[in-house]
C-alpha cells in the first residue's frame, strides 16, 4: 500500500459502510407504500396491492413474537378488535418471525387479526424497519391509494389499540 492508495481504500470502505443506510432510506408521509406479499397467521397470503383503491391498511411492525412488549401490543389490539373493525380498514401486525411462530403467537394472544411473516426481512427492509434480524416497532398507516398517510415511530405497546383508533379518527378513515 502506498500513501496514494490509502485515501482511495478509506473512501471505498466508507461507501461500503454507508450503502446499507442508503438502501434502507426512511419512508415519509406521501411516499408510495412498498408492496408486499406475505403469509399470515390465518393461513392466507396478503398483498398490499389487493387493497389499493379499496381500503386503507395499517401495518404494525413488531420485533419478536412471545416477547413481553410484543405480547402486550398484540393483546391490546385483540382486546380492541371490535372497535377497530368499526373502521373501514384492514390492519395487520408484521414481524420477521416465521409463519408457524406467528400462528402460535396469534393463538396465545387471541389475536383476531392476521399476523404477517417476513422471515427473510425483505419487506421489513423496504419499509426501513429491519435491524439486526428484527423489525423495529413502527406502525404505517396506508391510504386507499397505497400512499403512506402516517408513520408512528413511537409505538407504545400498552396503548397501541387506543393510539391506532385515535390515529384512524385523525386521518378521517370512515367507519363501516
Amino acid at each position: 500500500m502506498t500513501a496514494r492508495t490509502l485515501p482511495v481504500i478509506a473512501c471505498l470502505l466508507l461507501l461500503a459502510l454507508l450503502r446499507p443506510a442508503v438502501a434502507n432510506a426512511e419512508l415519509a408521509v406521501g411516499d408510495p407504500a412498498p408492496d408486499f406479499e406475505l403469509q399470515a397467521s390465518d393461513g392466507k397470503t396478503y398483498r398490499l396491492a389487493d387493497f389499493r383503491g379499496e381500503q386503507p391498511v395499517v401495518l404494525a411492525w413488531f420485533p419478536r413474537a412471545f416477547t413481553s412488549g410484543c405480547t402486550v401490543e398484540c393483546k391490546s389490539l385483540a382486546r380492541s378488535g371490535e372497535e377497530l373493525r368499526r373502521f373501514d380498514v384492514s390492519y395487520f401486525m408484521a414481524s420477521t418471525d416465521p409463519v408457524d411462530k406467528n400462528m402460535a403467537f396469534a393463538e396465545e394472544t387471541e389475536a383476531d387479526f392476521p399476523l404477517l411473516s417476513d422471515p427473510e426481512g425483505k419487506v421489513a427492509r423496504a419499509y426501513g424497519v429491519y435491524t439486526m434480524g428484527f423489525a423495529k416497532r413502527h406502525t404505517f398507516y396506508i391510504d386507499r391509494e397505497g400512499r403512506i398517510a402516517y408513520i408512528d415511530r413511537s409505538v407504545r405497546p400498552s396503548t397501541s389499540a387506543e393510539d391506532m383508533i385515535a390515529r384512524l379518527e385523525t386521518l378521517g378513515v370512515p367507519r363501516q
